[in-house]
């Protein structure tokens, strides 16, 4: 039992099993996760676990170098929390048919019970050194 951070053992086992470059996703709640790709859902229902606390937390598991959203993504609130979320992470936006393709990459995709559309981001995993 950890004291801090993620209790879920599926989910903090992936994270801290990422290498340099490694990708992982996390995903609202209707994004398609790619055959051959981990899904981790902590979903239960409608907006539980909402997009932003999910994406803290996985943030404060890991060193990440860089974050790819969905051009798409308009709503203020996602907008603001995500920029908010990712402070100095260097971040780019692309289509979301593109975000779509990137998590064919991913190690996993971990699906929140966000209810946003295109609340999505592709994390880039760095090194602490």
């Amino acid at each position: 039992m950890r004291r801090e951070g993620i209790w879920h053992p599926r989910l903090i086992e992936v994270l801290t099993g990422l290498g340099h470059t490694d990708l992982i996703v996390v995903a609202d709640a209707g994004l398609p996760v790619p055959a051959g790709v981990e899904r981790i859902d902590l979903l239960w229902s409608r907006g539980e676990p909402g997009f932003l606390p999910v994406l803290r937390a996985v943030l404060a598991e890991g060193v990440f170098e860089h974050a790819t959203v969905a051009a798409e993504l308009a709503d203020p609130v996602a907008v603001s929390g995500l920029a908010a979320a990712l402070g100095p992470i260097r971040r780019s936006s692309v289509p979301h048919e593109r975000l779509k393709e990137l998590t064919g990459n991913a190690r996993a995709v971990i699906r929140t019970g966000e209810a946003t559309p295109y609340a999505n981001v592709v994390l880039h995993a760095g090194v602490a050194f």
